[in-house]
């Protein structure tokens, strides 16, 4: 793998696991396009079973980046750990552990084939749609209304006053977004912004919650990597498989810089504007991958 290789991999890594794209379906479409350009023996040094210690250091890149932008909020969690916040990120983690283990397999062979990648892309689309159109109709409702009605002021939900149920439903969000194409971050943004929380602690609530989600992922990847220790060991480890050390360094490194403007950006964006960009996005992208699936089969043969 080249250098610039490395940091086009960093860029997409930093941005689509904070940005509600979905990091997982971009990488699995950027194997399919790398294979459709340099063939899939090539394909497999950088996204195959040798890059898996590639894949691991890109997402410690994007956990440095969270640390970097939430210290204050990581810091006053560490500094009361017995708090509601604590208990609340466990509620919404407990989901994605369960299922994630329950349904490896398959998910390893979506990841593999990127067989519902198309109609994936769509689903976050629609998520992002609907917790805009919800967000927009809670936004209507008057105090008396809403206290007639039994519920919540939009943006009245916070730290403060959330609840476990709130944590349940973000949770169950995340965990349909172990599909490659179902953004993560756009699924618990859409969870939490449906349950009325203040957009802006939906956003740092939902980027907290990333943190368990990325070390989940790290675990898994380093006891893959056990598993195939052997190969690795014949290649060289500092050469994970034929990346060099140098590229592993600048694709880390990039993945860290570009997520660390990505998280503070989803921020501001949360808090200020709207998803409907990002809505956007995802539904025309998802409807060019399943007309490439489906009809044309260019990138997915």
């Amino acid at each position: 793998m080249s250098i610039i290789e490395a940091i086009l991999l960093g860029i997409i890594q930093g941005l689509t696991e904070f940005l509600p794209v979905s990091s997982s379906g971009h990488l699995v479409l950027t194997r399919k396009i790398f294979e459709l350009i340099y063939g899939e023996s090539q394909a497999d040094l950088i996204f195959g079973q040798s890059a898996l210690f590639f894949d691991t250091m890109l997402h410690m890149g994007t956990l440095a980046a969270v640390f970097t932008v939430l210290w204050k909020d990581i810091w006053a969690i560490l500094k009361k750990i017995m708090q509601p916040l604590t208990a609340y990120l466990i509620i919404a983690t407990v989901p994605i552990v369960i299922i994630a283990p329950v349904f490896r397999k398959q998910l390893e062979e979506t990841f593999e084939t990127g067989r519902f990648l198309g109609a994936s892309f769509l689903v976050t689309s629609a998520l992002l749609i609907t917790a805009e159109l919800l967000a927009k109709r809670a936004s209507r409702i008057s105090t008396d209304g809403a206290a007639e009605s039994g519920l919540k002021k939009p943006g009245e939900i916070n730290r403060r006053t959330m609840s476990w149920r709130d944590a349940l439903v973000i949770g169950v969000m995340q965990a349909i977004a172990v599909l490659p194409g179902v953004s993560r971050s756009g699924a618990t943004l859409s969870g939490a912004l449906s349950r009325r929380l203040d957009r802006d602690f939906a956003a740092r609530f939902a980027f907290l919650l990333s943190i368990p989600a990325i070390l989940c992922a790290v675990v898994y990847q380093i006891m893959d990597l056990v598993r195939v220790s052997s190969v690795i060991e014949e290649a060289a480890v500092i050469t994970a498989g034929g990346i060099g050390a140098v590229a592993i360094i600048a694709g880390t490194l990039t993945a860290a810089i570009v997520g660390f403007f990505a998280v503070r950006l989803m921020l501001k964006i949360v808090r200020e504007k709207s998803l409907w960009g990002f809505a956007i996005y995802t539904g025309i992208l998802g409807l060019l991958v399943l007309v490439d699936q489906i009809v044309l089969r260019v990138v997915f043969i």
